[in-house]
């Protein structure tokens, strides 16, 4: 036997040692999980992380920060309707008193006097004469009744209208004596019959 048949040999053990820790190493590296990885989340197993203190403080201070802005914007919003319907209520109660005021005046006005002019005219022609065939003549009666007789000549008075003076025919007016509170008063000044508040007064010559 030589010297080199009687010894072991260590590089073969050696080697075996070797390899097998070599392998333990790959598995433990491919077991380690690799940094920076991103892990997919699957929709309706992942669960939310929790919000930290300072999350849930700020969103509690955003919730109610929205309910106080609304509170005051609603508010606003009743102050500026009640704003509205006293103006409108304003409005209507003004209408209404000036609608009564108007109402007033109106009936005033119609109780007040007003002025008709009376211009003498021979009834048959309707020709103006001098008004003093009415002034002065004394009044009809019967028949002749709203009628003034002067020389023995029936006239009248024509009330409003308008005429280019004696001896020329009048238009747009009437022979019906004027009711109520009407004035009458001929075109030199006198007063045919004064108006009032539903009462009058014939002048001399009145109808």
């Amino acid at each position: 036997m030589g010297p080199d048949q009687g010894e072991p040999d260590d590089r073969s053990g050696a080697g075996d040692a070797g390899g097998a820790d070599g392998a333990g190493a790959g598995d433990k590296a491919a077991q380690a999980p690799s940094g920076g990885r991103i892990r997919r989340q699957e929709p309706g197993t992942t669960v939310p992380r929790p919000p930290t203190v300072g999350e849930a403080r700020a969103r509690d201070k955003a919730r109610k920060e929205r309910a106080e802005q609304e509170r005051l914007e609603a508010e606003a919003e009743a102050k500026a309707e009640e704003r509205r319907r006293k103006r409108r209520k304003g409005l209507i109660g003004g209408a209404a008193v000036v609608g009564v005021v108007g109402l007033v005046a109106l009936g005033y006005t119609a109780l007040s006097s007003d002025e008709v002019q009376a211009t003498c005219i021979d009834p048959n022609t309707k020709v103006e004469v001098d008004e003093s065939y009415c002034t002065t003549g004394s009044p009809g009666s019967g028949a002749m009744a709203g009628m003034f007789i002067y020389a023995g000549s029936p006239y009248r008075y024509y009330y409003g209208g308008s005429s280019g003076g004696v001896g020329t025919t009048v238009t747009g007016g009437t022979v019906v004596t004027p009711k109520g509170s009407t004035t009458v008063l001929t075109k030199s000044g006198t007063t045919v019959q004064r108006g009032g508040f539903g009462s009058k007064s014939t002048g001399s010559g009145g109808s």
